[in-house]
């Protein structure tokens, strides 16, 4: 019986996920996606295996989502590889992560199909890691392509606490005083020293593994974003999922905060 119904999926599947790549409005799908690349080490443990790899499995799902956001004209992706609080992580499994990140960023460069940019805390990375990061950068920084966030030791809050600091860094160069910035000092001027600077705002976020939450990612760009949680872990996400993430966001009435 198991094996007729799984016949009966990989038949219907394809025709399924073909239908919902039809359908959807090209009018109305997103030109920024945020990705919050959650569940790698519950998905690992429900096959019983060490978290590790779990997290080379979620990495070799992230060429496939960037293949699919590229198919429907998606023109950036930002993807949460590693949190600020993440670095608290065990020695051994954070030196294991860090190592699978530094693989999977310079397979993405070698590729040279996509502009990769890291955006955290670099400072707070060890020196390799860090150096591995810009060593992307500069090896993509002429591809025209997709342009992929590659969001490593990232927290919203150090993330906006980065940016005031550059921007008064950066008027005190200048000789602005305190209470002259005080009385120019607006939105755009925090933007603009955003690491996401120059960047559109993410149209959609999606949160794998069940968890409804932002954790502190985009906190200051996902204002006025559309979030779409889906239950697989990571590593289960599949290009059907993602089309139901972008149906879901085709369908809803952007409020921007109202």
């Amino acid at each position: 019986m198991a094996d007729w119904k799984s016949g009966i999926r990989r038949v219907l599947y394809p025709a399924y996920e073909a239908r919902l790549a039809r359908r959807l409005p090209t009018d109305r799908l997103p030109k920024h996606v945020g990705v919050m690349l959650d569940g790698n080490r519950r998905w690992a443990r429900a096959v019983g295996a060490d978290a590790a790899h779990g997290h080379r499995a979620g990495a070799a799902n992230i060429s496939p989502l960037l293949e699919w956001c590229e198919e429907v004209g998606v023109e950036v992706v930002t993807l949460w590889l590693l949190s600020t609080d993440n670095l608290n992580r065990p020695t051994g499994e954070l030196a294991a992560l860090l190592e699978i990140i530094e693989e999977v960023v310079a397979d993405l460069a070698a590729q040279k199909r996509w502009r990769l940019n890291p955006v955290g805390a670099l400072d707070l990375l060890p020196a390799a890691t860090a150096h591995r990061l810009k060593e992307a950068a500069d090896e993509t920084r002429d591809v025209d392509g997709l342009i992929v966030n590659v969001a490593v030791g990232y927290g919203g809050r150090r993330e906006i606490a980065d940016a005031v600091r550059s921007l008064l860094q950066e008027h005190a160069s200048q000789g602005t005083s305190i209470e002259e910035l005080a009385e120019i000092i607006d939105v755009e001027h925090i933007a603009e020293h955003l690491y996401t600077k120059g960047q559109p705002d993410p149209d959609l976020v999606i949160r794998t593994s069940g968890e409804q939450r932002l954790g502190g990612f985009l906190l200051w760009q996902s204002a006025h974003s559309e979030f779409y949680f889906c239950e697989a872990y990571w590593p289960d996400f599949r290009r059907v999922d993602f089309l139901r993430a972008l149906r879901a966001y085709a369908e809803r009435e952007r409020r921007y905060g109202a």
